[in-house]
């Protein structure tokens, strides 16, 4: 047996009122047309159902919370053979002591058919017996749907917010590193730097909670993170943005694009002398946030960089956990450039 949370008493109760006053209609119809005078159609199709409304109150109240196993079904209807002998014989005694001296020709059919009453009361009793299983049964399965939809909806929320945690530490620490690196040489600067990454975590406090963010709030925290990377990095570092301006008010996922360019710079600058030029493009297409970011590439440096690629794997992770698709991330490289590019849809 398995508890099972059913309908409202209620309306349940509403329902099945209804239902017994319908079908005792159609059941003192039924009597009269088969040729029996009305007085006895009305008496017999108010008495079965009477006792008929008392035992599915019973029913209702056996199943409202406990549910049979499959296995069990077989003992629920041989309760109901056992409860429709009862309602068979209580109709007769009543109908014996009360009704005998005003239905006398009816005594003998009432008799002959009292067979035929346990069969139809058993049919009656099986019949919602049946329906309570399969309606708590559904219920059950829909619940526990529910219960399913609303765990993995946890889940996947505890996992982006891991994801977005475990990015900042990461560049938190390269920028602390860079400034104790310019606090002793060049003091100014390592102000300047200070209060670029205080405007830069303070807009990520603020955003914290938002899953989604516009085009134009991602750009500007970009730009405070590349200002950042800028005094890292100096004259070396170049960036070129281009954005649509129809893609300014689209959405995407907030924080998404550090990942990404932070992996360009590690990639394009770390073990480069020279001046880098990372390019980020975004475009509106077919429905689509489209963003590209492309930086040089050494494929025999990038085999000597220390790492584990946490930045892409999580992007890639984060834009399946929100959207179930693995090919919004796209990774592609030559011998002298390295493409990321990644699309959002826009729901």
């Amino acid at each position: 047996m398995r508890v099972t949370k059913s309908p409202g008493l209620f309306s349940s109760l509403l329902l099945l009122l209804t239902v017994t006053l319908l079908w005792s209609f159609l059941h003192a119809f039924g009597l009269y047309w088969s040729g029996l005078s009305w007085q006895f159609a009305i008496i017999d199709s108010a008495i079965s159902n009477l006792l008929n409304v008392f035992v599915v109150f019973i029913l209702f109240n056996a199943l409202r919370f406990y549910q049979p196993t499959p296995k069990k079904l077989f003992y629920v209807f041989i309760w109901n053979i056992i409860l429709a002998k009862a309602v068979t014989i209580i109709f007769s005694y009543l109908f014996e002591h009360l009704f005998t001296e005003i239905f006398i020709q009816e005594k003998a059919l009432i008799n002959s058919t009292l067979i035929f009453r346990v069969a139809y009361e058993t049919f009656l009793l099986t019949s919602f017996s049946l329906f309570m299983y399969l309606w708590n049964n559904f219920k059950s399965q829909q619940e526990s749907l529910m219960r399913k939809s609303a765990l993995e909806k946890i889940s996947k929320e505890a996992e982006l917010y891991n994801l977005r945690q475990q990015l900042q530490p990461h560049f938190l620490f390269n920028s602390l590193n860079s400034i104790s690196a310019l606090a002793g040489s060049q003091p100014e600067l390592a102000r300047k730097m200070i209060q670029q990454l205080s405007d830069f975590l303070r807009g990520t406090l603020k955003n914290d909670e938002q899953q989604f963010a516009t085009m134009t709030d991602e750009l500007e925290q970009l730009r405070l993170y590349l200002e950042i990377e800028k005094v890292r990095f100096g004259h070396r570092m170049n960036t070129e943005i281009y954005c649509e301006y129809e893609c300014l008010q689209m959405k995407l996922p907030s924080f998404i694009l550090q990942p990404i360019v932070e992996n360009a710079i590690k990639f394009g600058l770390y073990g480069s002398l020279g001046e880098v030029f990372i390019r980020i493009k975004i475009l509106c297409k077919e429905n689509y946030l489209h963003i590209q970011v492309q930086n040089p590439f050494d494929f025999l440096v990038a085999k000597t960089q220390k790492g584990t690629g946490f930045g892409l794997n999580s992007v890639q992770r984060r834009l399946f956990l929100l959207f179930s698709r693995n090919d919004l991330l796209k990774c592609e490289a030559d011998e002298k450039e390295f493409t990321a590019t990644i699309k959002i849809p826009q729901l």
